[in-house]
């Protein structure tokens, strides 16, 4: 983000007029009144573009027509390498890449594959600013801390999962002496102690860390006149943390020697940070390879965990803050293991890395299973090379790394080294094409942090009726498009009652009342703020929270508390509005009774899975059992016999894998990042049926 900031800065003229605000999204062309539905819009853009893909293309060609034009896109052996390759970023037609600007080709990628424009964006930056690598080295406190002074604070700007207290403890044990050292943790009731700790440490000439004063903001100016009147002794050093705050003190930030502590980006960085903070006589101490060999496996395992959290929701479910404390608690555990020739219990090792360090932080089963599988790879007798020492042949350490039989830090540093830039799904054990997921995340991150970057601080909090018009109407103009042939906004609908009697109808009815609800309350909101931009109506609190959620282009939260859709505004709109004229179709063929021997799409639905929880209801029923007793089935080969009930099921999509409805196949780096699974008959059995079919 910084580096795409800086260039645009930096060399403005290399932006062609609209250029950056067609990448940004921040004024979107008025494709919607050029199309009058999805299909049309299809038809204009060339067959060979993925569908999900049609808005992009159709936005590009509206905003930068000239741009457009000079592709040929029409033109399918031309772009057919483009479309195809894991590198695309690099893989223009030779004759489209010449008439084309460095951006004018990230702006390209962004519409026809996302799923490479991270890397198109740091290539423009690389070449723009004469770089190799976007990323600063690993940080070395103890090298920084030569620079530092008494009269200065060290403010260290952390980021979730990075904490510096661990190293900041060893640095001070080797440069002043740990009893020289003192730690405050900032919050309730510690500012006092805090005052007086700062005192005695200044007049002693001891270090302090006052840790996360993001919690203490409004106490800031306190520490700011302490400061100024202190009388340090030479030797003092005060360090700071913080998590980015809004409302941190500017002073306090321009009188401190300001660094970011994060944890480094990819596998690579990360190991040899972590080979940074040991020392020689950390690895070779007792002169045990398998305890050297075994050191490493933990970096490994440390840097993994970490660094799977790039590929969120598919890595990890959430973000853990997996930090320097954990590596230095479970390094105590292997130090301990291989103490005065014990028998090696590597049970002892999952157990407390996987319940107590690591697996204390987790709170998902299936994370736990991820970090389960990791320890049992990384923390065995064959990884660590001691099944060679019994006489057995050692097994290479995973992801085909070779360890070296040596005590040397240096060797291991080399094995380090010679590692890829860039990570390999193999390493976290991903399928091959999760990159391609990874990068449509963090890019779409990094655009919305230019997007808010690009516009002034006040722009959001004040009324700009020109800037509003300017910068809504794509959302005003889509959302007048989608209902002019729709009578859904006037629409009355009751809520279901215990009359209904089905449960499938009963939720049927529940997901069209809800819908239609949201879309009306979206109707008004949108009318609220359409009317202050045109001056006749005053603007309230709820139409400025909405203004400015939509000029960030985000969701606002009251939409997303009602329904948990995209994060993008128009693809928000028009998923409600699909779904709620589908739903108009669902409550027709239930009232009917012909909605189960139809075909379903389930994501014409809000809630599915509760359709699902409706159908094993209705199953129970009309069987006269327990839902405690059904069990879910699905069959891709036909019909389920002896289902009482049953759905046929299309539109399902899978991610991590390939399926044909007979086997599962690994995804290679170039498979789609999604895609179709064939159509599926669902059901509830009985589970005493199933054990007798043997199903």
């Amino acid at each position: 983000m910084f580096a795409l900031h800086f260039v645009r800065g930096m060399h403005p003229e290399i932006f062609q007029e609209n250029e950056w605000d067609a990448f940004t999204g921040v004024t979107i062309g008025d494709v919607f009144k050029k199309a009058d539905s999805q299909k049309t819009l299809r038809d204009q853009i060339p067959s060979w573009i993925e569908q999900e893909r049609v808005w992009a293309i159709a936005l590009l060609k509206a905003s930068l027509p000239a741009l457009y034009q000079s592709l040929h896109l029409d033109d399918l052996n031309l772009w057919s390498k483009f479309s195809q390759s894991s590198a695309c970023e690099q893989d223009f037609p030779a004759s489209i890449a010449k008439t084309l600007s460095l951006f004018q080709q990230v702006l390209i990628v962004q519409a026809i594959r996302p799923d490479r424009l991270q890397s198109a964006m740091a290539l423009f930056a690389f070449k723009n600013l004469g770089l190799k690598d976007l990323s600063p080295p690993p940080l070395n406190l103890k090298r920084l801390s030569k620079e530092t002074l008494a009269g200065e604070p060290i403010l260290i700007i952390i980021s979730p999962g990075a904490d510096p207290s661990q190293e900041l403890q060893e640095l001070a044990s080797t440069e002043i002496g740990r009893e020289n050292y003192r730690e405050v943790a900032m919050g309730q009731g510690q500012a006092d102690l805090a005052i007086q700790t700062l005192r005695e440490c200044a007049k002693e000439g001891e270090w302090l860390c006052l840790k996360n004063l993001h919690l203490v903001t409004s106490w800031l100016p306190v520490l700011e006149k302490e400061l100024n009147a202190l009388q340090p002794n030479p030797n003092f050093r005060l360090w700071l943390t913080t998590e980015v705050h809004p409302k941190f003190t500017a002073i306090l930030l321009q009188s401190s020697l300001k660094i970011t502590y994060e944890a480094p980006p990819g596998l690579k960085k990360n190991l040899m940070r972590t080979y940074e903070s040991w020392t020689p006589e950390q690895i070779s101490k007792n002169n045990l390879p398998s305890r050297a060999n075994a050191l490493f496996s933990l970096a490994w395992f440390h840097a993994v965990c970490q660094e799977r959290r790039n590929y969120i929701p598919q890595g990890w479910t959430k973000f853990y803050e997996f930090s320097l404390s954990d590596l230095r608690a479970a390094y105590d555990i292997i130090d301990r293991l291989f103490e005065g020739g014990r028998e090696f219990q590597w049970d002892f090792v999952h157990g407390l890395l996987e319940n107590a360090i690591y697996g204390g932080r987790v709170d998902n089963y299936f994370d736990l299973r991820v970090l389960r599988s990791y320890l049992e790879q990384f923390f065995n007798s064959q990884a660590v090379g001691l099944s060679q020492l019994r006489g057995g042949n050692a097994a290479p350490f995973p992801a085909s790394v070779s360890l070296p039989n040596s005590c040397s830090i240096m060797e291991y540093r080399n094995v380090i080294e010679s590692l890829p830039e860039d990570d390999k799904p193999a390493f976290f054990g991903l399928p091959a094409n999760i990159a391609r997921s990874s990068q449509r995340m963090i890019s779409t991150q990094v655009i919305s942090q230019l997007r808010i970057l690009s516009r002034s601080v006040t722009a959001g909090s004040k009324f700009d009726r020109e800037l509003w018009s300017n910068e809504l109407s794509p959302v005003l103009n889509l959302w007048k498009k989608l209902n002019q042939n729709s009578n859904l906004i006037h629409q009355k609908v009751s809520p279901p009652t215990e009359q209904h009697g089905s449960p499938i109808l009963s939720f049927i009815i529940l997901e069209q009342f809800n819908a239609i609800q949201l879309l009306q309350s979206i109707h008004q909101s949108l009318a609220a703020l359409s009317k202050v931009i045109r001056g006749t109506s005053l603007l309230t609190s709820d139409v400025q929270s909405l203004a400015s959620a939509l000029l960030d282009q985000k969701c606002p939260l009251a939409w997303q508390s009602k329904w948990e859709g995209p994060e993008d505004p128009l693809q928000y709109l028009r998923g409600l509005v699909t779904r709620a004229v589908a739903i108009q179709n669902w409550v027709e063929k239930a009232e009917k009774q012909t909605l189960l021997s139809d075909t379903l799409d389930l994501s014409e639905l809000f809630h599915p899975d509760t359709f699902l929880n409706a159908l094993r209801q209705e199953t129970a029923r009309s069987m006269n059992c327990s839902m405690d007793n059904l069990k879910f089935l699905a069959s891709w080969k036909g019909k389920i016999q002896n289902a009482k009930l049953q759905v046929k099921i299309t539109g399902l999509q899978l991610e991590g894998c390939s399926f044909d409805g007979n086997s599962l196949f690994e995804n290679q780096h170039d498979s789609p990042s999604v895609s179709v699974v064939p159509s599926c008959y669902m059901s509830w059995i009985s589970q005493v049926l199933m054990s007798d079919s043997n199903i």
